[in-house]
Formats: structure tokens, sequence, C-alpha cells
């Protein structure tokens, strides 16, 4: 059976896991506890409990939904020369929707979890991304149907 590693950290001695741990190799105690668990008196039970996972803060989780679109789009692109062996073109303007979409987004999602930047900013801001976009829209429409005009 090949020797475990475990990485540095508190209670860490250098030691492979399996010379670490107490001699019962991982069964379970009379009182049905684990040798890992706190009740069972491992040395994991002096680690900090606020270490682990920390989610990501709402305006990242934004920014991430913003990439994926972007992802998503660039995805299409890629299939669509593989299938034809023809870029599209005139996608400037269609390119830049969920670009302006979420920045409105994340003005107000920012206002919101940091009260930056202001309330009517971020509303302003907001609102002038949404309409750029709605503005948009129908040039990047129209870009993209040129593709496939004779």
């Amino acid at each position: 059976m090949p020797e475990e590693k475990r990485p540095a950290g508190p209670g860490y001695n250098g030691a492979p896991a399996q010379t670490q741990r107490s001699g019962l190799r991982g069964e379970r105690r009379d009182s049905g506890t684990s040798e890992l668990s706190p009740e069972g008196g491992s040395e994991r039970s002096g680690a900090c409990p606020d270490e682990g996972y920390t989610p990501a803060s709402p305006a990242k989780r934004t920014l991430a939904w913003i990439a994926l679109c972007y992802v998503l789009l660039f995805l299409a692109l890629t299939t669509y020369f593989y299938f034809t062996g023809t870029m599209l073109g005139n996608l400037g303007p269609l390119l830049t929707l969920p670009g302006l979409a979420g920045l409105g987004i994340l003005a107000l999602v920012s206002w919101k979890t940091t009260g930056r930047p202001g309330k009517w900013p971020a509303l302003a801001l907001a609102a002038l991304c949404w309409l750029l976009a709605l503005v948009t829209l129908p040039i990047g429409v129209a870009g993209l149907l040129s593709n496939f005009g004779g």
C-alpha cells in the first residue's frame, strides 16, 4: 500500500500520513466516531474553523456571469467556423451587448453590496448601459444578418 503524504499545515510533522495515525488505521471507534473527527481527539481538531471555502463576492459572481456569456458567444463563433469554414464578420456591436448589460447589473450589485457608487449614480449608469445595449442590439443583429445575405 503506497504511503500518503499530507501537505504542510498545523499538526504536520513531516512523516507520511499512515505513520501519523494513532494506530487504529481509520477504523471506527466503539463510540462511533471516526479517528479524524474532532470528538476522536485528532490533531486536526485544533484547526481554525474559519479556514476553508469562502464564497466569491456578488461583484465577482456578476463578472463571472458576464465572462460566461462571452465564452458561450465565442464557442458559438468557433463552432460556426469549424462547421462552415467561414468566419462571421460585422459582429462588433453584437459583442458589446453582454458587456453593456453586465456593466449595468454590476453597478447595481456594487451599490447594493458596498454602497458605492451611490444610489443615483448606480441607477444612472445602469440605465445608460441598458439604453446603449438596446440601441446597439438592432445594429448588431443587422451586422449578424449581413453574413447570410447572398
